[in-house]
């Protein structure tokens, strides 16, 4: 329709619809701070993070009070503003795939470097590309010193920081966040879901790479219009657009760095690392179960039996936009069942590691099901994971009330409103449901992948006006 593949591409052709785009008023956007559909035009970042403090708590606000809001938070080594950012992470999500925006970031941070700007060091910052390819088109343009003299040293490559796997942030962060402070992450992710970035930091924003490396040396929320992002070794303010690469700096370091040859040399062959090439190979043409194991553990549900649903009880009550992170997160295993259980396992505090790391664990994961420290249900006070039997009057963990009722012989449903289980198509989110003995979900929307692994556990959704 807009005949990109020339004017004769699409004679004859009838669209259903056509979509108008206007190119002038597109504008740098983020998206957060809790939802990555909710976008915070660049300009705006600031008012909308100072307005989400004082919003009722909810998808966009954080419930302070005014008072509250405009003090910032005592620790023992000092104090924290809300807005202080504890984590910026390039990430290995779809931002990586793109080389410009990974050069971009370089740049931006070579800039940075020559202006003589520093991150500050309550900043946790991270670089985990999604391929071994953009270490070396960075190392060519040499890029990646400038990237590693402001912290954002290569981690690792694969999933890190947008799934919950940032490890600690700095201690007067985690303390300022135990006290209260609302602090801030920014990540070059596509999902920045509530508990799933880290379970600390409470406003998380997504961006750009090169905006990620230009929020880390900002060490805070701040408009990026109007405030500088640092002083130079001169003294003087250091703003945005005086680090920010331009569009022809861009292309020509892709052009002379980003080579075929490194894809070819990447991926040419099937022969994994000298680590997973010296891995010992078992011999069964099955899996040999290990009942030792707290990661991989023989899954129960081909050994369900269904029932007739009856008495069934309330076991959470919630409002819009519960998403799979809330139901099944992936984050760092840190208290509640799952802690508890591992412990009896044996295993210490340091090797807890994430759900996410041991979804391969049904004892563990269904421990885990609704254990996101946000989650707000309408049958207790406080939000977190946890929820009221209803027989006995009894608050207790969310997975303690499913196991108290499934021994009391009750089914359990779940209600909640519009927009029950968006996010990711995370099957464990249906799998814990199921095993927690939930035998419906009562909303008013659902996602619809999500719903059809609902279904696909035997968990029916029901809607309703």
């Amino acid at each position: 329709a807009n005949m990109l593949f020339g004017e004769k591409a699409s004679e004859g052709v009838v669209y259903s619809s056509v979509a108008k785009l206007d190119l002038s008023r597109v504008e740098p956007s983020l998206a957060g701070p809790k939802r990555p559909q909710d976008r915070v035009p660049l300009d705006g970042l600031k008012n909308d993070f100072t307005t989400a403090l004082t919003a009722k708590r909810g998808l966009k606000g954080f419930g302070l009070s005014a008072d509250e809001a405009s003090k910032p938070v005592k620790t023992k080594n000092g104090e924290v503003q809300h807005g202080d950012i504890a984590i910026a992470a390039i990430t290995s999500c779809t931002n990586t795939s793109n080389p410009s925006v990974l050069v971009a970031a370089g740049l931006l941070a070579k800039k940075a470097v020559e202006f003589g700007l520093t991150k500050p060091g309550h900043v946790k910052a991270s670089l985990a590309p999604g391929s071994t390819v953009v270490t070396k088109y960075l190392e060519d343009a040499g890029l990646q010193q400038y990237l590693d003299q402001i912290g954002f040293n290569t981690a690792g490559y694969g999933c890190t920081t947008c799934m919950g796997n940032s490890g600690e942030v700095e201690p007067i962060m985690q303390e300022a966040s135990d006290n209260g402070a609302v602090t801030a992450a920014v990540l070059s992710g596509n999902r920045n879901f509530e508990g799933r970035v880290h379970l600390s930091v409470k406003a998380n924003y997504l961006a750009s790479p090169p905006l990620v490396v230009a929020s880390a040396l900002a060490g805070r929320i701040i408009d990026f219009k109007t405030e500088p992002i640092g002083k130079g070794k001169d003294g003087k303010e250091v703003f945005l657009r005086d680090v920010w690469p331009t569009p022809d700096e861009i292309e020509t370091t892709v052009r002379r760095s980003v080579k075929p040859e490194m894809f070819r040399e990447a991926y040419g062959s099937r022969r994994g690392s000298d680590e997973w090439e010296a891995l010992p190979q078992a011999k069964e043409l099955t899996f040999n179960w290990s009942e030792d194991s707290t990661y991989i553990r023989r899954p129960p549900f081909l050994d369900t039996t269904w029932t007739p649903m009856k008495e069934a009880h309330c076991l959470l009550l919630m409002g819009d936009s519960v998403t799979t992170d809330h139901i099944s997160p992936v984050s760092s295993i840190r208290n509640g069942p799952a802690y508890d259980h591992l412990k009896e396992k044996g295993v210490e505090h340091k090797d807890m590691s994430s759900f996410g790391a041991r979804r391969g664990n049904a004892d563990v994961m269904v421990r885990g099901t609704f254990a996101n420290p946000r989650i707000t249900n309408f049958l207790v006070a406080e939000s977190g994971p946890t929820t009221l039997h209803i027989p006995s009057g009894e608050e207790m963990p969310i997975f303690n009330a499913a196991e108290k009722y499934r021994s009391e012989g009750f089914d359990l449903v779940v209600v909640a409103g519009a927009e029950y289980g968006t996010g990711s198509s995370r099957d464990w989110a249906a799998k814990g449901t199921a095993m927690m003995g939930i035998r419906a979900v009562l909303a008013k929307s659902f996602e619809r992948i999500h719903r059809s692994n609902l279904v696909g556990m035997g968990v029916l959704p029901l809607v309703f006006e």
